[in-house]
Formats: C-alpha cells, structure tokens, sequence
C-alpha cells in the first residue's frame, strides 16, 4: 500500500502542475515565447529523443555528474571521517575547507576551466566541489552524534579503536551520510550543467544554453525536464539504496545538519 501510495501521490502532483500549465498557456493566455504549451514541449522532447539528437548531450552530462559525484562523495567521506576522529587533522584541515566553501563555486568556474580546460576534467572539478561540503557535515555529526554509552561499553570490552568505528560509529553515521549523498545526487548534476552553460559544446547545460540563444523556448524546456527527470530519478535511487542498506533506520535518513 506504501509503494502505491508512494508512486500515487507524485503523479497526481504532475498531473495538477500539467493542468495548470496547460490552462495557463490556453488561448488568450500566457505567450508561447514565454511558457510554450505542454504539448509543444513535449512533441520536441520526443522528437529531440527519438532522433537522437539529445542523447550525446544526456550522456556527457551524465558522465560528469556521476564521475564528480564518486569523487566528491568519497573524498568528503574519507576528510569527514578523519576529522571526527582527529581533533589535531580538524585544527589543520577545517578551516581551509570552509574558507573554500565560502567562495562561489559560480565565481571559481572561470578559474577552474582555466585550469584543467573546456572538457570534460573541468565540469567533473567542479561538480565534486560542489557535492562535497554537505557530505562532509554530515558524515562529521553523524559519527560525533554516536551513542557514547554504546563507544564505553565496547571499550570495557577491549575492542580495538577500528572495531569500535566499524561496528559502533559507522553504522550510527549511516543515516546521516546517505541524507547527504541525496543532497549531493542533485548538487552535482547542478554543477555539471554551471560547468556547461559557461563553457561546452555538449551537455544538456550546453543544449539549453544554445536553445537560449536561439529563442526556441521548447527547447529549453525540454532540457529542464530532462534534468528534473534525471535528479529525480538519482534522488530516488539513492532512498532506495538507503532503504536496502540502512535496514535499521527503516529507510529513514537524518536531516542534513548544518552543525559541526
């Protein structure tokens, strides 16, 4: 019933949302140069994806998304799981990332591309950077937030400082770090498509950018919903691996903390 529920209620969203565009953009209403109806959007989609039009740009900005998302997630995981454990490695490193975390990441692209070129390096650069600071937070208050009666007790155990991470903190933190990876599926692709309205000739960051250009609005709608479609999906993905991993929790996932 859940998973009915769960598909039901998504749809009927859409269908309402479609509704209203569609009564919007009537005779008499919105101009198409400003909201094209619904049904030319999607006879454009269709076309841009049957005749394959579409496909190369789908495919680059997954390639960037996905590659700088593992990058970001593991090195966030790796840096925030030493700074738990490491008060000295926090003093050393944490300020240094803040202070990077506070720069716009829209400011440094133009540096980043000057660095490591208009391909495909620069967009994975700028992705992992992006996803990396919320999975770094929550990866640190999910390990700090472990029970400490659970740490003492397998202390009075004698149980090493790795099984006490392994078995006590790591699975205590999971919950917290996969609220991150959902935050960071969708900041990534974000970050890919920054990376290609600024400089590519692919990508669907780069396909809406050129529609732009060109006035053709459909277009430029059918790359957002192509986007939507693809976060959505990578969002979802990620509850799902959740639920399979963090059985325990019941497939809830911690909220995002901005504490450290």
């Amino acid at each position: 019933m859940k998973t009915v529920q769960s598909i039901l209620y998504p749809l009927i969203t859409l269908a309402l949302v479609i509704a209203a565009w569609a009564f919007a953009t009537r005779p008499g209403g919105l101009p198409s140069y400003l909201l094209p109806p619904p049904g030319a959007v999607f006879s454009t989609l269709y076309g841009g994806l049957v005749d394959g039009s579409y496909w190369p740009h789908i495919r680059f900005t997954l390639l960037s998304t996905l590659t700088g998302y593992a990058i970001g997630s593991l090195a966030a995981v790796v840096v925030g799981i030493l700074i738990a454990e490491s008060e000295t490695f926090e003093k050393f490193v944490f300020p240094l990332i803040v202070a990077v975390q506070s720069m716009p990441k829209v400011a440094l692209a133009p540096l980043i591309l000057v660095w490591f070129g208009f391909g495909l390096m620069s967009k994975v650069v700028l992705v992992a950077l992006l996803c990396f600071f919320p999975l770094l937070v929550n990866t640190i208050v999910g390990i700090r937030r472990t029970d400490p009666e659970l740490v003492e007790m397998c202390r009075s155990f004698n149980r090493s400082r790795a099984f006490i991470f392994l078995h006590v903190k790591l699975p205590s933190a999971a919950s917290s770090i996969f609220a991150g990876l959902q935050i960071g599926i969708v900041l990534a692709l974000i970050g890919a498509v920054v990376g290609e309205f600024i400089a590519s000739e692919q990508g669907l960051g780069y396909l809406i950018g050129s529609a732009t250009v060109n006035m053709s609005v459909s277009t430029m709608f059918a790359g957002v919903l192509i986007l939507a479609a693809i976060g959505m999906a990578g969002s979802s993905l990620m509850r799902f691996i959740a639920k399979r991993i963090v059985f325990w929790e019941g497939g809830r996932t911690a909220a995002p903390s901005e504490e450290v």
